[in-house]
């Protein structure tokens, strides 16, 4: 999507940046020129994916553990990108967990941990970066976060992440205002459901895959695609975006809006009964 080397002598951490949507960045960030930092609490992940994106690109791509919900964590984190790196312009909150289940049926802890990844993991990366940046005056900086089209709406049976995303797209938004003028953008993209290896079948499993299909929801017909995301990712992230500030992309196809829309459920009915359920409705104006 964006010009060769467009984001040439940017370094960029990502977080959850092993699998899914967070390797698809990482691996078109260093297409562009970027050198990246991911980091996950699964080492083993990270590790692989980092040589195997660094030997794609015959980039830098590092990786090192850490735990997003421990500060002391997060800290380390970033040290490492400062010491290889010399520095850090770009933060991708990415990091997150989710499952399906009625509210009443979890527990404190299974609040506690989906909370503690997604709004706490992000608050702390984004402090621990917007402190060094603020206290060394470094402009031109910017963070991504990755929230969800029912961040906004709420959401039954996902009232965890539900809850924890909307506090990313407060946190992104206020400080979008009060960070903007020491040179720091913050954005977030909304995705709805992508073809990430596992995601659905997790969330999903067995039948509940077919009869629960996000595609027979989505306008498009069809799940989204990771470069798709990638490709919004680089742009928001990059000098071209430089005027887009507290805001929130969505990428699902038209997810949301064919669930807003009151009768936008009537797509079921085929179009030859159109004709009979049009002459009902004028037989109804004239009674």
């Amino acid at each position: 999507m964006l010009k060769e080397n467009a984001l040439k002598g940017k370094r960029i951490l990502i977080t959850g940046g092993g699998t899914g949507l967070g390797k698809a960045m990482t691996d078109y960030f260093l297409e562009l020129g970027a050198s990246c930092l991911i980091t996950s609490r699964k080492d083993d992940v990270i590790q692989h994916t980092a040589n195997e994106l660094s030997e794609k690109h015959q980039a830098k791509c590092l990786a090192v553990a850490g735990d997003v919900r421990n500060y002391e964590d997060v800290e380390r984190v970033v040290s490492y990108g400062y010491e290889h790196f010399g520095g850090i312009d770009i933060l991708i909150n990415n990091a997150a967990g989710n499952f399906i289940s009625p509210t009443e049926r979890l527990s404190p802890r299974a609040f506690e941990s989906v909370i503690g990844i997604v709004l706490q993991g992000s608050i702390n990366y984004t402090l621990a970066l917007g402190k060094r940046w603020i206290e060394a005056n470094e402009p031109n900086k910017a963070i991504l976060s990755i929230v969800t089209t029912y961040a906004w709406t709420g959401s039954g049976y996902v009232v965890p992440s539900a809850t924890a995303k909307a506090g990313v797209l407060a946190l992104t938004r206020s400080l979008a205002v009060e960070w903007g003028k020491k040179g720091i953008r913050l954005n977030a993209i909304a995705p709805g459901p992508f073809q990430t290896s596992g995601a659905m079948e997790r969330l999903l499993p067995g039948e509940l895959g077919e009869l629960l299909s996000p595609t027979k929801r989505i306008p498009l017909g069809r799940l989204g695609k990771l470069e798709e995301l990638a490709n919004l990712a680089a742009y928001l992230v990059s000098d071209y975006a430089s005027y887009i500030n507290g805001d929130v992309i969505t990428i699902d196809g038209g997810e949301w809006l064919k669930g807003a829309g009151e009768f936008n459920g009537l797509d079921i009915i085929p179009e030859d009964q159109w004709d009979t359920i049009e002459k009902m409705t004028r037989n109804a104006k004239s009674t």
